[in-house]
């Protein structure tokens, strides 16, 4: 169904884009320091209407670009869909792949990859991916990267499904994949063909769990120590509505069962501690949200006289100590503090040793829902909240979208445990600000610059004529950037823009490309593409 619905998409945005290739290339002078008004029009104007169709677009005086064109990777020309494919393996398979070298590129699973294969030896792997039985279709891609003199391979890349192929006249092959699942790769060799193959071993999954199982899996709710507290009063702590809180405690429960008895005394003291945290800190407001007076103290005590059983003469009388004294007010100030509170307000307390944000903070649903509403915040499109109740998807979603350095994407795609991934992308958008050379550290870029020209999201990936793969993020302004050459409208990946390349104006070191639109009223009227391989870690 979705195949079907992308191949009427593709076909209604070719005859839009034959349109603009007809137009005249018509490129203007673009001023660096500063755009114009007319451009700020522009802007928000694609900024409002990125997200609907061209044809929905089109008006007297303006024709606003469609982001999904871009991800259609149309300039690859028409392409077949391939049979016999498999969704996925499980877990813990060992497969033998054929496998590509991507120097500056960052495959994540539910990513796109375009590929343009012209070596013989490369021709050779997509023939032998076509034709393999134990996982048909399917390629390993690797990021390789350079170390001053020496290229270094990553040990952690995704396999990839070929979805459409195209062999051209000249034997070269037009390739379409998906990222599907990650790997490690145990060891690598070359075929006899030429081309490389590695072993590699499928990385199984974690399901995303609303407690960590090793970090919070053997906590005891207090809700299960009736032995130590008044049954009746205990009663009251029912669970909170939320799902989270409610499965911490499920997760729990067969814990105190296992324990030894030291084991049980040891936990109990430890939540009689925490209960009197709670009552020596919130006396004085149990007292003065009582509205108790200090006048009405004699008839405070007295009545936690009574509740003992005794009076101020019988007291007295057995000669209690003053230990004895203070154990008994403790007692009183304990059952008083039930008494005269809301135990509503202990629905949001911990039910365990930790407080209640400890288990967010390892929560990867509550951490998806903080990532997507980062993202929506910062980068706003494409929208997370289809993938928001699937943390592992939306963590790999993210992953391959956020505009950072791509040995920090590198780093996410090694890292294992949804939640851990997720909190690293919470960080990654909170504290990402600039955009620097890697070479120089020049600034080039800052987050508020940032506009997306595809309907995958700020970053992606596109390849060459030459075969070469580069993922870039867009923006609307970039600074210390120097041109080199004059636009070229031919094999552009953005259809109706030309291209410029872009060098860097301080260490000259080519950062990416200027895009200009070949018709007046195409907008925007322009954009950079920065390669991800150029820029610094340090975006803040």
């Amino acid at each position: 169904m979705d195949d079907d619905r992308i191949l009427e998409r593709e076909r209604l945005q070719i005859e839009l884009i034959r349109e603009l290739d007809f137009e005249e290339l018509q490129v203007e002078e673009v001023e660096e320091d500063s755009p114009d008004s007319d451009e700020d029009d522009d802007l928000a104007a694609f900024r409002v209407t990125s997200h609907t169709r061209l044809s929905d677009n089109l008006g007297a005086d303006e024709l606003v670009f469609n982001p999904d064109v871009a991800s259609l990777h149309t300039y690859l020309g028409e392409v077949e869909d391939t049979t016999n494919r498999i969704a996925s393996v499980d877990g813990g398979t060992v497969l033998k792949l054929p496998l590509f070298y991507l120097e500056g590129v960052v495959l994540f699973p539910e990513s796109t990859l375009p590929l343009r294969i012209i070596q013989s030896s490369f021709l050779a792997a997509v023939e032998r991916a076509l034709s393999q039985t134990n996982a048909p279709c399917t390629i390993g891609v690797i990021r390789v990267y350079r170390e001053g003199h020496q290229f270094k391979y990553a040990t952690v890349g995704t396999t990839a499904e070929i979805r459409q192929y195209r062999r051209l006249s000249d034997g070269s092959f037009n390739v379409i994949t998906r990222g599907q699942q990650r790997f490690r790769l145990k060891r690598r060799w070359t075929d006899v063909e030429g081309f490389p193959c590695g072993e590699v071993h499928i990385v199984d999954e974690d399901v995303p769990l609303r407690t960590p199982r090793d970090a919070f899996g053997k906590l005891v709710p207090v809700s299960n120590l009736r032995g130590r507290c008044d049954s009746s009063k205990m009663s009251t702590f029912t669970p909170h509505r939320d799902t989270d809180e409610q499965s911490v405690a499920n997760s729990e429960e067969s814990f105190e069962g296992g324990l030894t008895l030291s084991e049980k005394r040891l936990h109990h003291s430890a939540v009689d501690s925490i209960m009197d945290d709670w009552t020596s800190s919130d006396d004085d407001q149990v007292v003065s949200t009582s509205n108790i007076q200090s006048s009405a103290s004699h008839s405070y005590s007295s009545r936690s006289i009574r509740c003992s059983g005794q009076d101020d003469k019988n007291e007295s009388g057995n000669g209690k100590s003053p230990v004895s004294q203070g154990k008994d007010q403790k007692h009183f100030r304990l059952t008083s503090f039930r008494e005269k509170t809301d135990l509503n307000r202990f629905r949001m307390a911990p039910r365990a040793f930790w407080p209640y944000w400890v288990y967010r903070m390892y929560d990867s649903y509550h951490l998806a829902q903080r990532a997507a509403d980062l993202w929506k915040q910062i980068v706003g499109v494409p929208n997370m909240e289809a993938v928001v109740n699937k943390p592992d998807i939306l963590s790999f979603f993210i992953a391959s979208k956020i505009p950072v350095s791509e040995s920090i994407r590198q780093e996410l795609l090694e890292i294992d445990g949804v939640s851990y991934r997720l909190q690293r992308e919470i960080e990654l958008l909170e504290s990402f600000d600039r955009v620097r050379c890697k070479h120089c550290q020049t600034i080039i870029a800052r987050r508020s610059d940032m506009l997306v020209m595809s309907s995958d999201g700020p970053l992606g990936a596109y390849v060459n004529p030459h075969g070469y793969v580069h993922e870039v993020m867009t923006f609307y302004k970039a600074n210390d950037v120097a041109l080199r050459g004059r636009p070229v409208l031919k094999d552009s990946w953005f259809p109706g823009y030309a291209w410029t390349i872009a060098n860097c104006a301080t260490c000259e070191t080519q950062l990416g490309w200027l895009f200009t639109a070949a018709n007046k009223k195409l907008k925007p009227s322009s954009f950079w593409a920065v390669r991800s391989s150029q820029v610094a870690d340090d975006m803040r």
